[in-house]
């Protein structure tokens, strides 16, 4: 039985590069496999891995981008949002003085949840929490301006109003009254975690890839165990499985996943400093025998793997939603492959975990099904337009079909068009 906490869909609408509605969409298509995770209630299956492809500066980061955003907003509001509302729309043609629209729905217990978002830089214009208990719509709260109205029945979050603010989410403040219909939502979208790429030499966040920052705070800089380092501690930790499921430690299994990489790492050792800091060194086995490494003297992609597993860990113990930008990043094929399929294989994904991942690695189209597969291109006004795969196709795409093949022959569009003419003329290469 599976726990029924997955993302079904988001969209979004004039935020950074995109202007006109997207959307990405977690229910599958092809439902005859494992790794479609049956959800009854809904009448559909839902997918634990989606991936987005596209040429560079097409949008795929910032269809990472809009849901961080989203979840930001909602751990934030209440507390920083006072003189404006951070938001960032498309910059160009009418959209600078539109509002931006934000949409998430989650399975939760086997009911669906849908919260909708309109806001400006100067207010929220309107904004609307919503459930289908027996599959009927029903509204938890709904919001326009500064007018609330609650479901009958949740007397106890009364006290929103006297909270609320023109910038003041009413879900950032309902979620504090602890009504399990409110909190239960707004903790899926608070567990979200997001990575993406940082500048060169810049210190992640703790228990993140070096070269890694956060597009906006996320649930690991509220829980810290969620660090790779506190997968390794000593003592007894919250099991990712259960004990039918699976024996043994955190740290066990924090090993596993390290050696999963075949590093030639045996183990780690963590040690604190005369301040107090800790210190991981990754042991390795030499000629010399078992020798400690300091952390920083390793490549950049054993640092990358080491701290993916933190984040990874954590999602999947916890059956959360990773969102991952540029997967492929410091990361060997081999090993964006397998981190994908411990997404997709149940027995290490139980709880329906699901990494929402870009990249431009094509060889992993061979380990994801068409439905998970998604294409990003840019519009002549420069929006960013995403589809499914099928979608740029034109036509149903085969199960069979080689995914990488096709993409990179071109025959779902989504590649840079690369004209050399410009290049040549500057270079007086030609006249």
């Amino acid at each position: 039985m599976y726990d029924e906490r997955m993302l079904i869909r988001f969209e979004v609408s004039n935020f950074r590069s995109i202007a006109a509605s997207v959307e990405l969409s977690m229910v599958a298509v092809a439902r005859d496999r494992p790794a479609a995770r049956d959800q009854p209630s809904l009448g559909e299956s839902l997918l634990p891995v989606a991936a987005i492809y596209g040429p560079n500066a097409s949008g795929k980061s910032n269809v990472i981008a809009a849901i961080a955003w989203l979840q930001y907003a909602v751990q934030y509001s209440l507390q920083t949002w006072e003189d404006v509302i951070p938001v960032e729309p498309f910059a160009f043609g009418v959209w600078p003085g539109e509002a931006s629209e934000f949409a998430i729905e989650y399975m939760i217990d086997g009911v669906r949840f849908e919260y909708v978002l309109v806001v400006d830089r100067k207010s929220v214009q309107y904004e609307g929490l919503f459930h289908y208990p027996e599959k009927k719509r029903r509204r938890v709260f709904e919001r326009e301006g500064g007018e609330l109205k609650l479901q009958r029945g949740l007397g106890g979050l009364s006290g929103t109003r006297e909270l609320l603010t023109e910038r003041t989410l009413a879900l950032s403040v309902a979620r504090r009254f602890d009504e399990r219909v409110v909190s239960e939502l707004a903790r899926k979208i608070l567990d979200i975690t997001t990575l993406r790429p940082g500048l060169p030499g810049v210190r992640a966040s703790r228990g993140y890839p070096r070269g890694y920052q956060r597009t906006y705070p996320s649930r690991a800089q509220r829980y810290p165990h969620s660090a790779t380092e506190y997968w390794f501690q000593q003592g007894v930790q919250p099991s990712l499985f259960s004990e039918e499921e699976l024996a043994g430690s955190d740290r066990q299994r924090a090993l596993a996943l390290l050696r999963l990489a075949d590093l030639g790492i045996d183990d780690v050792l963590i040690e604190s400093d005369a301040d107090g800091y800790e210190q991981v060194r990754l042991i390795h086995y030499t000629t010399e025998g078992r020798l400690p490494f300091d952390f920083a003297v390793e490549s950049e992609g054993t640092r990358t793997w080491f701290n993916l597993i933190g984040p990874v860990l954590t999602s999947l113990r916890d059956g959360s939603t990773l969102l991952f930008d540029e997967l492929d990043a410091s990361l060997h094929p081999t090993l964006s492959a397998q981190l994908v399929e411990l997404f997709h294989d149940v027995t290490t994904n139980p709880r329906g975990a699901q990494l929402v991942f870009t990249s431009h690695d094509t060889s992993l189209l061979n380990h994801l099904n068409r439905d998970e597969v998604w294409l990003t291109e840019k519009n002549p006004d420069g929006s960013t337009r995403l589809g499914a795969l099928a979608d740029f196709a034109g036509e149903r795409v085969r199960k069979s079909q080689n995914l990488e093949n096709a993409y990179l022959h071109g025959r779902f569009g989504a590649l840079p068009q690369t004209d050399q003419s410009e290049l040549l003329r500057a270079l007086g290469l030609i006249g």
